[in-house]
């Protein structure tokens, strides 16, 4: 069930902003409830994805195939992503937003930002730790280098859903 809302965006002040909100059965976590913004006139986007409301809970996954970097991620607003590694985080903020999507997507934009960091940043040590990231997750891409995720919320409505995750209730 989608429901569709007009409203006014807080951004260009037109009444063409999408509210969609709908509800998903996901199995082995139960209903997860989904939020979107998006304006027709200024292009703003906003998402989020709601689980029941479960206890605080820890995720942790070792990636170590190519494989397993098809393993979706659903991500609230609350919940935190880290890549100990690599030494990088998503953390959840007034900017944060939920999703659903693969580790390779989460890496590849993770690249994406490096890459703008060693092409455009004027600190040549910057650069230099940038570069050296880049060939860490070009490894961890291409499945040749295992690497661990841990996914913690507060709220409990996010979660790595494989098996090979390992859950603690916080």
């Amino acid at each position: 069930m989608e429901e569709l809302k007009k409203q006014l965006c807080p951004f260009c002040n037109k009444k063409t902003l999408t509210l969609r909100e709908s509800t998903k059965e996901i199995p082995s976590f139960g209903k997860a409830f989904l939020f979107s913004l998006e304006c027709s006139s200024c292009n703003a986007k906003q998402s989020d994805i709601e689980l029941e409301k479960k206890e605080p809970s820890k995720y942790t996954l070792t990636v170590k195939t190519e494989k397993d970097l098809q393993i979706k991620i659903a991500r609230s607003t609350t919940a935190t992503l880290k890549f100990p590694n690599f030494r990088l985080k998503i953390e959840p903020g007034p900017s944060a937003e939920g999703s659903i999507t693969n580790i390779e997507s989460i890496l590849e934009k993770f690249y994406n930002i490096l890459e703008q960091q060693r092409d455009s940043s004027e600190d040549k040590d910057e650069r230099k730790k940038a570069k050296n990231l880049l060939k860490k997750l070009w490894k961890a891409k291409t499945g040749s280098l295992n690497f661990k995720i841990t996914l913690e919320d507060p709220n409990g409505n996010s979660a790595i859903l494989s098996d090979k995750a390992e859950v603690k209730k916080l």
